[in-house]
């Protein structure tokens, strides 16, 4: 047994002295200490030794299974630092490369605009509100003056939320006109930008989601002088002291009188193109003097106050300002096209 156990130590000691994985460091452990070793199994033989032989091999086997032990660990620690060093090799990093450029974004090109249009009321005494999307149509139209039978209220033209055509995506910002006469002290100075929604076909000048600046003002002595003044006054601080104008009669149910605004076609001149399908012109925003019915509709004396109201397209003046020939490139996100301005 003598011969046996140290043939055991010296096979094991030169195996894991030679050993190059952790699954081969352990398969060794099995072979040699597990309950099914070979240490393990030869120790099972000391009962048939005699009285005199077993303290000597027992003394000898315990000295054999520490020697394999602390070799284990030897073994183990080596290896441990050898997948470190391998690892720390294959995760070097060359810190005097160059590294890649971070690309930080900028201002959409609409609210680059936005923000100038807000500006410029600002320096004129107006405030800005913000109002729901997501509106009632006694607000959207009922209190706008804007009777049942009205085409703006069909199906057709309006995305509605519930059956009973009572809550919809508002088709304007211009309830913001009802709940600034319903929550504000006269007199009134303000626009109220925002997403409104209309089932309008996409093309060049339309999407069904687009942006819109409600304007309103309503004060003693207000008259469609103030309109014309404030109005070309913005769209001239935008385009040019040079830009022409033209207001042409229309008709709003919540003003009264009522005019459409447009700017002379940036792309043609006025010569006739696509962007303004041959007319020379582009429609920008409509206006006009707030309907006495209106004033009523928010308590507001209409032989005392009186009023006018506004409402630009935000995408057709960011055409006109960046000279943009289709509506649909501000919404494709295509950066190509964004990184232009």
């Amino acid at each position: 047994m003598k011969e046996t156990l140290e043939q055991i130590r010296r096979e094991a000691l030169a195996a894991l002295s030679e050993t190059k994985t952790a699954a081969d460091l352990e398969a060794l452990r099995v072979r040699y200490l597990g309950k099914k070793g070979e240490l393990t199994a030869l120790l099972k033989q000391m009962g048939k030794l005699s009285a005199e032989e077993r303290p000597v091999m027992g003394q000898l086997a315990n000295e054999v299974r520490e020697a394999l032990t602390e070799a284990l660990a030897r073994q183990q620690t080596v290896l441990e630092a050898a997948a470190l060093h391998a690892r720390l090799e294959a995760e070097t990093l060359d810190v005097t490369i160059p590294g890649k450029p971070v690309e930080v974004g900028h201002k959409h090109p609409m609210y680059t605009v936005l923000d100038e249009i807000k500006d410029i009321f600002i320096g004129m005494g107006f405030d800005i509100l913000d109002g729901p999307e997501i509106e009632q149509a006694e607000y959207n139209f009922t209190k706008l003056n804007a009777p049942e039978d009205h085409p703006s209220r069909d199906w057709t033209d309006t995305f509605y939320l519930t059956e009973d055509s009572s809550v919809l995506l508002r088709s304007q910002t211009s309830p913001m006109q009802i709940r600034a006469m319903e929550t504000r002290e006269l007199p009134i100075r303000i626009i109220s930008p925002g997403r409104v929604y209309r089932k309008d076909e996409v093309d060049a000048t339309h999407s069904p989601m687009f942006h819109q600046i409600e304007g309103l003002v309503v004060d003693k002595g207000i008259t469609m002088a103030d309109l014309k003044g404030t109005l070309n006054t913005v769209i001239r601080q935008i385009y040019g002291p040079d830009t022409q104008t033209r207001f042409r009669p229309h008709h709003f149910p919540f003003t009264e009188p009522s005019c459409e605004v447009d700017i002379q076609c940036h792309k043609c001149g006025g010569k006739g193109c696509p962007t303004c399908k041959g007319e020379g012109w582009i429609e920008v925003l409509g206006a006009g003097m707030v309907h006495p019915k209106v004033l009523r509709n928010c308590n507001v004396d209409p032989d005392v106050y009186s009023g006018f109201a506004f409402g630009f397209g935000l995408e057709r003046l960011a055409l006109g300002q960046f000279k943009i020939s289709d509506m649909r490139l501000i919404f494709e996100n295509d950066v190509r096209f964004l990184s232009q301005f």
